[in-house]
């Protein structure tokens, strides 16, 4: 497992994934305090264009809880590339038949999953604090990060739901035999929770209700809001994981 998990790593740095996702994840930990500083300039920059047509433009107070509305924009675009980026991990060892040898000489498949899901589940961490990390610094240099609320379990929540995906993503993963199909399969997941997370009753229950979190922030919702739909991501993480393994088991190689 030790050696499978080496040449995933060495994967994932030769073919250039891991340095496209570091610089997106550090680039979005810098927008998102770069753009509240910049919205008062923009502001009266449009300010300027806008006066002579008689429109008016209030003067913009940006701080600390600007920047984070950034990030909670910036994560969704985050997951949907790493996901992208991540759909070939099984796809691409079935097409070039990579698994055989390795199975035929003895590796257990249910640690070839292992690894999988440890480089899956270990990047995705590594790469949104990261992320998080640089907002946070930014901030407390510009601003002052007192003002949120709940500012690291909203931060928790929103790595959960990311967790959650990635469930899906190795699920499908171990069922389909093309890259495409993980990710119609990972989406159509992703897109029913959303769909049933409009039904008021429902969104409190499923996992999307944690990608709200600057309702935290401000205060509007308690941590113990977020705990059926964090024990329901969980419980569902849990089971999406059990069922790759059954399907790994008795997947074609």
């Amino acid at each position: 497992m030790t050696a499978f998990l080496k040449k995933e790593w060495m994967e994932l740095v030769r073919t250039g994934r891991l340095w496209f996702l570091l610089l997106l994840f550090i680039l979005f930990g810098i927008l998102n305090p770069a753009v509240a500083k910049l919205t008062p300039w923009m502001m009266e920059l449009m300010a300027e264009q806008m006066a002579g047509s008689g429109l008016a433009v209030t003067a913009v107070t940006v701080d600390a809880m600007t920047s984070w509305t950034q990030f909670y924009k910036n994560m969704p675009i985050a997951l949907i590339v790493f996901v992208l980026l991540s759909s070939g991990s099984f796809t691409t060892e079935y097409q070039k038949g990579t698994l055989i040898p390795v199975v035929t000489k003895g590796l257990s498949r249910r640690r070839i999953l292992a690894a999988k899901a440890s480089l899956l589940l270990g990047s995705w961490t590594v790469l949104y604090f990261l992320c998080y990390g640089i907002t946070y610094g930014y901030n407390a240099y510009f601003w002052d990060n007192s003002i949120a609320k709940s500012l690291l379990p909203g931060a928790l929540c929103w790595w959960l739901f990311g967790v959650w995906v990635l469930a899906w993503l190795l699920l499908f993963s171990a069922i389909a035999d093309s890259s495409t199909q993980v990710l119609f399969g990972t989406g159509g997941a992703a897109l029913a929770a959303y769909v049933l997370g409009l039904f008021p009753k429902a969104g409190k229950l499923l996992p999307v209700k944690l990608m709200d979190g600057m309702n935290l922030l401000y205060g509007n919702t308690k941590p113990a809001d977020y705990a059926a739909s964090a024990g329901i991501a969980c419980g569902m993480a849990v089971v999406c994981v059990l069922l790759s393994v059954v399907c790994f088991d008795r997947k074609r190689l």
